[in-house]
């Protein structure tokens, strides 16, 4: 595309911190609503919720969103597998940690920089890249590793765990999937309203599959977690991040993606009174550098 960006600016990166510091706060939020909205029934909200604000929102702009323009394959595609990929983070919950969990869904950044290759040359990776990526990766595990060392979570951890190797997967394939396709070239609003749109419906489907319960009455800790997953993270940085993937090189952008457990982490210490230790020092500190080294200039 002739507005595709060969590296990542000030714009990039302060956008792309911003979404990494609400998605880590997402967690924060979504723990916060799971003991009176079920996982899938909560997914299912978000996607539908930031669905019909997108779709309000090209509307007042005037941005067309349902035209021919041959993106429908490619937005089916990216729909399903980004549903697919929050019905394994859920399933996959109730047999593993989520420490461990966090560290199998941040393979997404490999699978993106493996991928992106056969779709861009442009964005291969050079060796020392390749070394930041592993290193930031390393932090990102380093944080969590005290996670591995509590019991195990049951005889079916091992299901669990693939589970989450599954959904990092699928999230890699989801940022190829848009970039390998027409969706690569579609407004940013598009692109999101086809993954909301498709996800919605299909995670509402799981939900009813697994039995869950509807909620009936929700209290203002809910009701205020919910709103901020459906506003400004599914809504708003959802909306932002497309945008990126339009813009600029996916493998840095992936990269910077390693930002968010820690900063799940971080908030957690902050909003939830837990402790921030050494390892979580050395841990950012990993991170950053790895980061530094992928956006680096060849």
């Amino acid at each position: 595309m002739p507005d595709r960006m060969a590296e990542l600016d000030a714009v990039a990166i302060v956008a792309l911190v911003g979404c990494c510091l609400l998605w880590g706060l997402n967690q924060v939020a979504a723990k916060a609503a799971l003991p009176e909205i079920p996982p899938l029934w909560q997914a299912a909200s978000r996607s539908i919720g930031g669905g019909l604000l997108v779709a309000g929102w090209a509307r007042l702009r005037g941005i067309p969103v349902f035209g021919h323009d041959a993106t429908l394959a490619g937005g089916l595609l990216a729909g399903t597998l980004f549903a697919l990929e929050f019905v394994c983070i859920f399933v996959g919950l109730q047999y593993t940690t989520a420490s461990r969990m966090v560290v199998f869904i941040y393979i997404s950044p490999f699978v993106v920089a493996l991928g992106m290759p056969f779709i861009s040359r442009a964005e291969r990776l050079a060796a020392v890249q390749v070394a930041g990526l592993l290193l930031a990766f390393a932090g990102v595990a380093w944080a969590f590793a005290e996670g591995f060392t509590q019991p195990a979570a049951g005889p079916h951890q091992l299901l669990g765990d693939g589970l989450g190797v599954l959904a990092g997967v699928l999230w890699g394939a989801t940022t190829l999937a848009i970039r390998g396709t027409r969706l690569g070239g579609a407004s940013a609003e598009k692109t999101l309203l086809y993954q909301l749109a498709t996800s919605g419906v299909l995670l509402a489907l799981a939900a009813l599959v697994d039995g869950a319960p509807v909620p009936v009455r929700l209290s203002a800790l809910a009701w205020t977690a919910l709103g901020f997953q459906i506003v400004i993270v599914t809504a708003f940085s959802y909306l932002v991040w497309f945008w990126l993937i339009r813009r600029y090189p996916a493998t840095r952008l992936a990269s910077f993606t390693l930002l968010t457990p820690v900063f799940g982490l971080l908030l957690g210490a902050a909003l939830l009174g837990e402790a921030i230790t050494a390892r979580l020092v050395i841990a950012t500190l990993a991170v950053a550098a790895g980061i530094v080294m992928v956006n680096r200039r060849p």
